[in-house]
Order: structure tokens, then sequence, then C-alpha cells
């Protein structure tokens, strides 16, 4: 086996890991890169091997960085089979059209924008349109490649014996084991933690030889999940006091239908005032249906909603929004309420909008309930810049910041040490990825003190041999 580094390396975006086995070429993961505008579109734009040698990709879970540019991947030629769960393959479905979508309207704002700008100061534009890394069509043609895997049966294909365990990470999210000539390689995906709301808990996982492993938290440790809905409400109660709105940047999977359940619980419980909540995203409408098509994934706190014949995603309070004219009307409401729109970075989609004309009223609450990679807008906001840039322009950061962090879908340093734990005495060397330096390097002094096991950190574009 030869293992090649080519995204979420040193940083936390981009999954995308390249394996070669004989004559097979396999990607792990196919994300998209999250970070400054153009350097995002210029890696993302352009693969670093030919995408039409690739003879399968393993994918780990639906999330953007990891399943994103798989479209632009089928746009340059690839032409293979995609395994992931059955779950991962239906929220494919809405959020690679989605994020082609958005993409494409995208381009379509700032080329307007451009075209106005051009109009007062012609001498000082650029005249180059903006084009969409990949189209809805390209979207489309992708979500025939998708084949289920599922945990209890392992596939062989391209050269290996691939096989699936529950990461507990987000709905239908996947640990791989994959074992070629006796060389067992371990990719973790994203490691999730106990006791989340809806999703179930982490597998163990067997032992291996190699494991490539996300470290997002390797350097702190979560507060237990238990305090998060008192913080929720704290902010909730706070904002609505002095008349303002609470603006939640959330991945339209998994983080969005976290915070709907702990509010409709909230509510049930009559612990915060009663105010309407949005969730104004298309996708996670669409995505929240899916939801609801597997509730066999449940944890047993979600189950007991069903067994009170509740929706855990529907309350009178709630509405889900669709169309852009009642996205935008919500600009113009005048009494507090709660608003949850993607994406979680702040990168992209109807979240901007809101954030233009939230930021600069001290009444309002930017609410953060994820992690927010190097370079982001979401990065900026939690940072607490006096000035963050939005399409371009630049606004005043006058709103009340607050973080949640116990609802992370990611393990915390503990929790990793505990997830390899049964793997440990048969590893080789462990691979971090999915982690910024320094969370990287503390985690890497944590495995090898207290399992003495070599640990690398790759760097992009860096190959290993596994033998």
């Amino acid at each position: 086996m030869k293992l090649t580094f080519w995204g979420a390396a040193r940083t936390v975006t981009g999954s995308m890991h390249e394996l070669q086995v004989k004559d097979h070429r396999i990607l792990l993961d196919c994300g998209l890169f999250q970070g400054r505008r153009s350097e995002a579109f210029a890696r993302n734009r352009e693969f670093p091997f030919p995408a039409s040698e690739v003879d399968s990709v393993f994918l780990s879970h639906a999330h953007i960085d990891h399943s994103g540019n798989l479209p632009n991947l089928v746009r340059n030629g690839f032409k293979g089979p995609v395994f992931t769960s059955p779950a991962t393959a239906d929220l494919c479905e809405k959020m690679l059209l989605d994020s082609a979508f958005i993409q494409e309207k995208d381009a379509e704002y700032l080329n307007r924008r451009a075209a106005r700008k051009k109009r007062v100061l012609p001498e000082n534009e650029d005249s180059a349109a903006v084009e969409p890394l990949y189209t809805v069509q390209d979207a489309e043609q992708t979500l025939p490649l998708f084949q289920s895997l599922l945990p209890c049966c392992p596939q062989s294909v391209s050269g290996v014996r691939l096989e699936a365990f529950e990461a507990g990470h987000m709905l239908g999210s996947y640990a791989l084991a994959i074992e070629s000539d006796g060389i067992k390689l371990g990719f973790s995906g994203d490691v999730g933690r106990k006791d989340l709301p809806i999703i179930l808990d982490p597998a163990p996982f067997p032992p291996v030889d190699y494991l490539i492993l996300e470290s997002t938290y390797g350097d702190r440790l979560h507060q237990p999940p238990t305090n998060t809905k008192d913080k929720l409400a704290d902010v909730i109660i706070r904002t609505a006091a002095r008349g303002g709105k609470v603006i939640a940047p959330a991945f339209a999977v998994g983080r969005t239908q976290q915070l709907v359940l702990l509010i409709h619980e909230l509510v049930n419980e009559n612990r915060i005032p009663k105010i309407p909540v949005f969730v104004d995203s298309p996708l996670a409408v669409n995505v929240t249906e899916v939801f609801r098509r597997h509730i066999h994934l449940y944890d047993a706190e979600t189950q007991e909603f069903l067994r009170r014949n509740e929706d855990p995603f529907g309350f009178r309070l709630l509405k889900y929004v669709r169309e852009v004219q009642d996205s935008k009307a919500l600009n113009d409401l005048r009494v507090p309420f709660v608003v949850i729109s993607a994406s979680g970075m702040c990168e992209a989609g109807r979240i901007l909008h809101h954030l233009k004309n939230s930021v600069g009223d001290p009444r309002n609450t930017v609410l953060i309930t994820g992690f927010q990679a190097e370079h982001t807008l979401g990065r900026k906001i939690v940072e607490r810049q006096p000035q963050i840039p939005i399409f371009g322009d630049i606004y005043d950061l006058r709103a009340e910041v607050d973080v949640i962090n116990e609802l992370s879908g990611h393990a915390d340093q503990r929790e990793l040490l505990e997830w390899i734990a049964p793997a440990a005495s048969r590893l080789k060397r462990i691979f971090l990825v999915h982690g910024e330096l320094k969370q990287q390097e503390a985690l890497r002094t944590a495995i090898q003190d207290r399992y003495g096991v070599p640990t690398e950190i790759p760097t992009r574009g860096q190959s290993f041999t596994l033998d």
C-alpha cells in the first residue's frame, strides 16, 4: 500500500487521502477545502492526480468537507463507485445538489456585484467572470455512483477488503478498516462522542496496523454535553430580553437537527420565551426529511419522542423556510427570534445574508456551535474581530458572540485516546489529519506518552509506504 495525503493535512477541511493498492487507486473522502476564498477555489478546482484513474471512493460521512468535491471529481472524469452508508448516500443527494446550487448562485451574485462596481470604477475592476466550482448537472451525474456499505457486510472492492464501523459523528458516519495482503489500515473519518443528541455512540474499532486519525480537538477536553441545554437557554433568554435575535450558523446536517431538538425540549419544559424559531436553509429542510427516514439510527433519547408520537424536529413555534422571499422577510421582522442557517463555518449560503443584516446590532447574538476552521468567516467571528468581511464588504461586529462547544461531534483528546486503545498493541504508526498543527502536536505527544506508537503529522502531498 502507498498512502498519500492531499487534504485535511495540517488543516481541518478538505479531507482527501489517496491509497494505491497494486493497480488500484482509491480515495478516502473527497471533501471541499474551506478557507481563504482564492486559495480554496484553486485547491478544490485542480486535483493532484488524474480523476479518471481513480477506481473508487470510500466516503466516511456526508459533511461537505468530506464529500463536497465529489461532483468536481466526476466533472474531471471519475466514473467509479462511491462506497458509503445508505444514510450518507441519502444525505449527499441533498447536500451535493445544494452545494452546486449555492455555488452557481454565489457566482451569479458576485458577477452582478462586480458588474455594478465596474460601471462606477471601470479602471479598478477585473473583468474576469467568476465560475462555479461545479454545477447542478455535475452533482446529478454523481448521485448514481453511490453504493451501499453496511457495518455487518464487509466487501471486497478495488483490491481490498472494506469494513465499516459506526463513528458516532453524525447520521450514517463510518470509520473504515481497509485490508490488503494482511496489512490493515484504519481510517477514522471523524470520531464522535458518547451521549450526543440524536446519533448513536461510536462503535469499538478493531486492531489495525496503521491508522489515519482525525485530530480536530487533539489539544483539549470538552465539557460534558449535559450542560448544553442550560447554556442554550441562557443565550436565548438574554438575547430575547434585549429585543434581539439569535443568529446560529449551523451545518445543515447534524448540528441543525441537534439544535432543533434541544430547543424543542426547552419549549416543552417552558424554560425559554415563546419566540419564533426559523430553520432558514432549504438543505436543512431536505436533510431533516432524510433524518426522518433513518429512525433506526436515533439514540434512546430521540426514540423517546417517537414513543410519545412527537416529531423530534417539529413543534408549534418552529418554521422551516424554503423560499428566498421568506428568508429575506426575516430581515424585516422586528421581534426577538432564533434563526438557524447554513453554512456552519459561515462560508456560503443564506447565513451570510443574515450575518450581513445582523452583526452590526449589539442587541443580537451570533451563536457559534461548531468548530470554525482557520481563515473562515466563522473563525473571524469566534475571534471577535472588530470588523469582518462578508461578500467582499467590511462590517462592524457589534453583536454579542457566544460559543457552545459542548455539541461538538468531534472527540476530544481523552476520547480519541480511548477510541484507539483496542488497536494500540498492534499499531505500527498513526497519521494525524483533520486538525491544525497545534492540536496535532499535542495529540501526538499524548499518543506517544500513553501508547508509544510512532505518530506522523503529514504535510500535503506527503506519501508513505505501508508494509
